[in-house]
């Protein structure tokens, strides 16, 4: 019976190492799957940004018109002061449709970024499960090895059983 010890204790420390490494696996899945979520959220930011313009188009339109109306209806020439105020909404304009881009662009990296480094964890978290396994697997080797008849695996100690 005392022999047996060896093997039962051994057979939970290989449960453990499969446990490691099956939670090692679990983890870079997580983490792989919040690459994904982060990259459709950086898709989504892209799809966002051109309803942002769309909108911002549509109303910078109708702010045009309305300029120009007033202009026209105020008894001035669409021409001199008048053209230099249309002009100046439109880089304004533009400039505003870059601003709208660039930060969107920004938030898109960043979301990639964020895929990136969940897969990099991803791994790392597989690297450290199977090196548990492997830890556990080892010890368990050394252990057995190392145990005698009458001995627990901790070597030194009598078995109070025997």
């Amino acid at each position: 019976m005392a022999q047996a010890i060896p093997f039962v204790q051994l057979g939970f420390q290989v449960v453990q190492a499969k446990n490691q490494n099956a939670a090692g696996k679990y983890n870079q899945q997580v983490y792989n799957r919040n690459a994904q979520i982060a990259e459709l959220e950086a898709a989504q930011i892209e799809k966002q940004n051109e309803v942002d313009l769309q909108k911002f188009d549509q109303k910078f339109g109708q702010l045009q018109g309305q300029t120009k109306t007033r202009i026209l209806t105020s008894g001035v020439e669409l021409s001199g002061s008048g053209l230099r105020i249309l002009h100046n909404n439109d880089t304004q304009a533009q400039l505003e449709r870059n601003t709208i881009t660039y930060n969107s662009k920004i938030a898109q990296q960043s979301k990639f970024n964020e895929a990136n480094f969940a897969r990099i964890q991803g791994g790392v978290a597989r690297q450290a499960g199977k090196a548990a396994a492997i830890g556990t697997l080892a010890s368990a080797a050394f252990s057995f090895g190392q145990s005698k008849p009458g001995q627990t695996l901790l070597g030194s100690v009598p078995n109070p059983f025997a």
